[in-house]
């Protein structure tokens, strides 16, 4: 009997012992596993990483690999640097043509007015680059999804916002360039134009469902003009606090010397024949610029949104070419 409860207790103390191993080789395992995490992070290799951006913080993976452009701004910026985002915004169910090259073959994700939330989950995003015009609720649905960072459309942010892309994208150099090639073309233009164009006057004119809009001085195109270029800013443009139509008679009074104007097709449904109507109208003809020639139509794609990289280095290039005239 005696035999029998040593053979018992031997088992259960080799159980006890085969317990504790097995329970130390799992506190081993653990403790291997959190010292390699330390070890990870203190080399820098940490999963999440900050982003400040105009003012604000933003937590995103540190190697970004799917970004989605919910906005035309982010679209137009990632052409100009060479990143594939996986998903773009449509015009007309279809990669805006002017950016089609660049962005061919990112999925298409909804219009700027209603981003498609389940074709953009279904894409996995790192990130999402919305827009600075996004309402509440499109910025609430979007965050549900994946970091939303607003990308601005206001023109004066055009550099926070390239920088920003080339962080997301590991496009930081190329970003860099083409900011300081932007102003060093800029720089040399003021230098060449500045004395023959110092009385003269240049407005940036949009029609938009039939009517011609004009543009504060921080949007649109109007920063390459007049903070670039060094025109005058026209009273129209100094008094105008967002996109404001801009009559006939108001601009006949205006009288400027340049007209840029910029006219697409798919925002005047409703008056497709608004632009030759406009050219037509003697009240238009009697303005400093329509007389001397001097409108410019469409002189980059009338689609460009004005405020990014890609719009700005396109428009200051034709900018250059026509006030050269």
């Amino acid at each position: 009997m005696k035999k029998y409860w040593m053979l018992g207790a031997t088992a259960v103390l080799a159980l006890s012992l085969a317990a504790c191993g097995d329970k130390e080789k799992g506190s081993t395992e653990k403790a291997e596993v959190e010292a390699e995490s330390t070890e990870a992070s203190a080399d820098g290799l940490d999963t999440e990483q900050t982003l400040t951006y105009l003012g604000e913080d933003y937590v995103v993976p540190s190697k970004v690999n799917n970004i989605v452009a919910a906005s035309l701004e982010s679209m137009e910026d990632a052409a100009i640097l060479g990143i594939k985002p996986v998903g773009v915004l449509a015009i007309a169910d279809a990669i805006p043509t002017y950016l089609a090259d660049e962005l061919e073959g990112a999925a298409l994700v909804g219009d700027k007015f209603a981003p498609n939330n389940e074709a953009i989950l279904n894409l996995n995003p790192d990130v999402i680059l919305g827009s600075s015009k996004h309402g509440e609720e499109v910025v609430t649905a979007l965050n549900k999804i994946q970091t939303m960072i607003p990308y601005s459309h206001v023109s004066t942010n055009w550099k926070e916002n390239l920088t920003l892309l080339g962080q997301l994208g590991d496009k930081e150099a190329e970003a860099e360039k083409i900011i300081a090639d932007y102003e060093e073309k800029a720089g040399q233009a003021k230098a060449e134009l500045g004395e023959a164009l110092k009385d003269k006057e240049a407005l940036v004119l949009r029609i938009r469902k039939g009517s011609i809009n004009a543009y504060p001085e921080s949007i649109y195109f109007n920063p390459v003009l007049y903070n670039d270029l060094g025109l005058k800013v026209p009273d129209v443009v100094a008094k105008a606090e967002a996109q404001s139509e801009l009559s006939l008679e108001a601009l006949a009074e205006s009288n400027p010397d340049y007209i840029f104007l910029q006219f697409e097709t798919s925002e005047n449904t409703d008056n497709a024949a608004a632009l030759d109507e406009l050219l037509a109208n003697p009240i238009f003809g009697s303005i400093e610029a329509a007389k001397n020639e001097q409108v410019f139509v469409n002189v980059v794609d009338p689609l460009a949104q004005g405020g990014t990289a890609w719009s700005k280095v396109k428009f200051l290039d034709a900018a250059i070419e026509n006030l050269s005239k």
